[in-house]
């Protein structure tokens, strides 16, 4: 079928499939690194607790036939050194059966993951990799002329993603609408990156004018990806010029490589050689028959379940990042449909000291809040007297917590926990599930859990107690930043949780030690 082909788009389908393998690569790694801590068979959210409430048939996994911490690992690496193997090129080196057999397999691995990942796996850029990861799988290899209609299905999930968020915004918050959102959301983000703070420090002007081109390029551009060459390709540049401004301004995982990726598959080689040194086009063999009878199968398929989250883009109750299927195929998506005016933090500390008689949580608090005000900017941590009792704050990886610490650049990495941390400072109801097995671990020096710490302030032996203090953060000015080095201000708002020991949180059980407060 002379249709059937757009050989003129074999490069943008190379670059696609290498960075969607390059991300399916950087999820399994961060899975082998972070799971025994958080899903593990003595994990906050154990998957075998998971498996055991939670039938096969609600949660596709192979960890429902089996599953052990030495069996995730496998998985994980399995699919680690699979995904290096196809970002290397080998994909193209095989038959395309064997290349296509090569993309289910990642997808099927990381399906399994995601599907028991529970809580530290509900974000949508999990969705989008298992999304755009099965579509890449039937783009064909090199050998094979790239297909026209997954290209189009490409170009679908690009529309969704894109118009999704934008659609979000302007039926959220008002700030999206009067253009004010960017005064707040360089320094409320989940995750601020080493140059947010410099974001957040331009003109008003400037930030009203980013708001007013996110909501050109997520609006009005997505509809030009359906038109003919420049003005598809013009769009998907467009797309990914956004997409970078984000990379340079926060850490969203690999939500914004992702997307990237698929705006790249929009581009045709010859717009690309345009402005790159593209190498000529390859020959191709002819398409198999089986082949192209799957690729229409696969997009009879998308075409029926696209009724879901095309209904939801048109619902005035328009869901954000939503499966609506257990595969994770054909999925919404959208992002900061509200933005935090302010920036409240959860800052743990540990003490090796025993409780005083006559001493009181209030008491400790107060005098935590005036040391914490301008403390937390060594090495070690920051510390605070109660009275007599000595208190160290533990340091994470990527959320701000000392105060002299620039943000770090993270992504496309993701920090599962300092991401979860964010939402547990939102309200305690999203850290319920997870908040006290996380706070008894620390209480017992689990070494899986302070591997996922920068900082452990009690390496020979536990804390005797933890509390866990709510401070409003914010960027320092630039006349701060010069006086104090400082890049955050923090200010104590009250306690979060009281002083506890491991037998404390013992009686409270899983779903207690996290209250909301007034």
């Amino acid at each position: 079928m002379e249709w059937f082909a757009a050989p003129d788009y074999w490069f943008g389908r190379l670059v696609c499939q290498r960075l969607i393998a390059a991300l399916y690569l950087t999820g399994f790694l961060a899975a082998a690194n972070q799971f025994r801590a958080l899903i593990g068979e003595h994990g906050m959210l154990p998957v075998p607790r998971f498996t055991a409430r939670v039938p096969l048939r609600r949660s596709p996994s192979l960890f429902h036939l089996y599953y052990s911490d030495r069996a995730f690992a496998a998985v994980c690496w399995t699919g680690a050194a699979l995904a290096a193997s196809v970002l290397a090129g080998a994909a193209d080196h095989v038959p395309l059966g064997v290349a296509m057999a090569g993309w289910g397999v990642l997808w099927l691995l990381y399906l399994s993951i995601v599907n028991v990942g529970q809580t530290w796996y509900s974000f949508g850029w999990e969705s989008l990799l298992l999304e755009a990861g099965f579509l890449a799988a039937f783009l064909g290899n090199a050998r094979t002329t790239p297909p026209v209609l997954v290209l189009w299905l490409l170009r679908w999930l690009l529309f969704r993603v894109e118009f999704g968020a934008g659609l979000i915004k302007l039926r959220g918050d008002s700030c999206w609408r009067d253009l004010t959102c960017l005064r707040y959301h360089h320094e409320t983000q989940p995750m601020p990156g080493p140059l947010s703070w410099f974001f957040h420090h331009l003109p008003g002007p400037l930030h009203r004018a980013e708001v007013a081109a996110n909501h050109f390029v997520q609006l009005v551009v997505p509809v030009a990806l359906f038109l003919p060459q420049p003005v598809a390709g013009l769009a998907a540049a467009a797309m990914i010029a956004t997409q970078l401004w984000l990379v340079a301004s926060g850490n969203f995982a690999w939500l914004n490589w992702l997307t990237i990726a698929l705006a790249v598959s929009v581009v045709d080689a010859p717009s690309a050689a345009a402005v790159l040194p593209v190498p000529g086009r390859p020959g191709f063999a002819a398409t198999p028959l089986w082949y192209e009878v799957m690729v229409l199968l696969l997009t009879v398929l998308v075409a029926v379940l696209s009724y879901w989250p095309a209904r939801n883009l048109l619902s005035r109750r328009q869901a954000m990042n939503r499966s609506f299927n257990r595969i994770h195929l054909v999925n919404a998506y959208g992002a900061f449909g509200s933005v935090n005016r302010i920036r409240l933090e959860v800052v743990i500390e540990g003490s090796a000291e025993p409780a005083r008689a006559g001493g009181s949580a209030g008491r400790a608090v107060g005098s935590a809040g005036r040391a914490g005000d301008g403390g937390g900017d060594g090495d070690g941590g920051g510390s605070g007297h109660a009275g007599h009792t000595v208190w160290h704050e533990y340091g994470f990886k990527g959320k701000p917590g000392e105060l002299r610490r620039i943000p770090r650049q993270v992504a496309p990495y993701h920090l599962r926990l300092d991401w979860l941390m964010w939402f547990a400072a939102i309200s305690p109801e999203y850290a319920r599930p997870w908040f006290s097995a996380f706070l008894a671990r620390l209480l017992a020096n689990d070494p899986a859990t302070l591997r996922l710490l920068r900082h452990n302030p009690f390496p020979h032996k536990p804390p005797v107690r933890v509390r866990v203090l709510l401070y409003h953060y914010r960027f320092t000015t630039p006349r701060e930043l010069r006086a104090t080095g400082a890049w955050w201000e923090r200010t104590l708002v009250r306690e979060y949780l009281a002083p506890v020991t491991l037998r404390d949180l013992a009686h409270l059980g899983p779903h207690r030690a996290v209250r909301s407060r007034p």
